[in-house]
């Protein structure tokens, strides 16, 4: 792992335990053996290092969402892919999906935008496989939008409660959690 890579995930950890308005630049550099002034040499402020997090955030969010529907034109297939895909990374990324809704208020623009129309974009991703479904006469549900906000929300909600030692695997919480998608539309063969 580079450098800024560490400093990355240290000011991760620190946001998430702290907070992002009672972490100090001071605090990161510590955490990473590098005394303050020496951090700039590095990250450019704090604000840079929570938009790395949370615009890195949602870029991986949606290269996974296009690797999964890539490969199949079935609508029904492609929400489970994408929904599976969700889940899947909202499990392994608990810190940055914490991070990505608590601190939503502290990013500044043009962070911010950058961020919300990110986010825009991945959920019209999941609203354009549910009308695509209803087209096709596959899914069954009245508001396409209300649909993949009930979606996305599964999945973050994972980050909360998610343990890799716990009594469930990953695999199982996303094959489960594919099927809530999956009946959440109506989905029918």
């Amino acid at each position: 792992m580079s450098r800024t890579d560490d400093i990355r995930a240290a000011a991760l950890e620190l946001f998430t335990g702290r907070g992002y308005e009672s972490t100090t630049m001071a605090d990161i550099g510590a955490a990473v053996g590098i005394r303050g002034p020496s951090l700039y040499k590095h990250v450019a402020s704090k604000q840079d290092l929570l938009a790395q997090i949370m615009t890195g955030t949602m870029q991986d969010l949606m290269d996974l969402h296009r690797t999964a529907v890539a490969t199949t034109a079935d609508p029904t297939e492609r929400l489970r892919r994408a929904t599976e895909a969700h889940v899947r990374y909202h499990a392994r990324h608990r810190l940055e999906a914490f991070v990505g809704n608590r601190e939503i208020r502290s990013l500044e623009e043009p962070h911010l935008g950058e961020v919300l129309a990110k986010r825009a974009r991945y959920e019209a991703g999941f609203r354009e496989l549910i009308n695509t479904g209803v087209a096709a006469g596959r899914f069954h549900v009245t508001s396409a939008r209300l649909a993949s906000y009930a979606i996305l929300d599964l999945g973050m909600g994972v980050a909360v409660w998610f343990r890799e030692d716990g009594e469930i695997t990953e695999d199982a919480v996303v094959w489960e959690y594919g099927e809530f998608a999956l009946r959440l539309v109506g989905a029918t063969d």
